[in-house]
């Protein structure tokens, strides 16, 4: 596997989100159940010969969550998780990929999970959410924050998951779909199939419902040959999928496939909203949400 490019922002000025009577409801808590701390990382991570330290890069067990005015959650709700990249934190995410807008825009009823992993770090390692059943128990948390907060029932529960991500979120990702105790119905990558294919190929397989895209680029350290590395074992399985260029891309093809494979021509750090909002637009022809109204 090649280096990761990494996202490296300088300076981002990450504005506060204004709660208004119209725009969403938006809760930042912190769960005993997040990525950190988390033993592995007690001593922080060394890579290319820089430490990164526990205090400043593993210790923000930060939950952000999004909850549109027009919700309508009975007994269950939906949710779409984000987790980011390399060099990120779930602040400068939300900012720089616009993904709270791109989530509103979508118009989707459900709510949107921003979880912190590594802070500000070159470091795909997932902590505690790669562990049996500590993502059911971090979604627990949600539901309580929201019940709390007389958004949803008591005996709401959780609907369908979504999982998106980008670049070296993947890790995270793969493992809560092996081992997070919660049935997860679509996972979306953007450029960021390094590895772990197995874990995905296993949740494609498991059930003709999960439905999977992968939006990669040559210019991703790698995700082009990994993702042509799953394409073939994928042929071998006997298991259909459709590879298209991003311009192809339109909503029925969206709502009419089960595993997706989309090159993009775009830098790897532009293939979520520069210029295309694509979060908005996989979201809103996904097979697991339904829309608001």
């Amino acid at each position: 596997m090649k280096k990761f490019l990494l996202v490296i922002f300088s300076v981002i000025s990450i504005p506060a989100f204004a709660q208004t009577e119209t725009g969403p409801k938006i809760f930042r808590i912190r769960s005993a159940y997040t990525s950190f701390p988390d033993t592995g990382r007690t001593n922080g991570h060394v890579y290319d010969n820089v430490l990164y330290s526990t205090v400043e890069h593993y210790s923000d067990s930060s939950v952000l969550i999004f909850v549109p005015r027009q919700l309508k959650a009975m007994k269950h709700v939906d949710m779409i998780c984000w987790f980011h990249g390399w060099r990120n934190n779930i602040d400068s995410s939300i900012s720089y990929f616009e993904l709270a807008k791109q989530f509103l825009a979508s118009n989707r009823n459900a709510i949107l999970v921003l979880p912190e992993t590594t802070k500000d770090a070159p470091d795909s390692y997932g902590g505690k959410l790669e562990q049996k059943d500590i993502f059911k128990f971090l979604l627990n948390d949600v539901l309580d924050k929201l019940k709390k907060e007389k958004i949803i029932g008591k005996r709401t529960a959780v609907g369908k998951v979504v999982l998106a991500g980008h670049s070296g979120a993947f890790r995270v990702m793969a493992h809560i779909l092996q081992n997070g105790g919660v049935e997860v119905t679509q996972t979306i990558l953007f450029d960021g199939l390094y590895s772990q294919v197995d874990k995905f190929t296993n949740w494609i397989q498991a059930d003709a419902s999960h439905q999977f895209i992968d939006l990669y680029t040559n210019k991703g350290g790698g995700t082009d040959e990994v993702s042509g590395k799953m394409m073939q074992e994928l042929r071998e399985k006997n298991i259909r999928f459709i590879n298209l260029e991003e311009k192809e891309v339109n909503a029925s093809m969206l709502k009419t496939n089960q595993v997706i494979f989309i090159h993009s021509l775009k830098e790897h750090n532009d293939v979520i909203n520069r210029p295309d909002h694509n979060f908005r637009l996989f979201l809103e022809n996904s097979l697991a949400l339904i829309p608001l109204f």
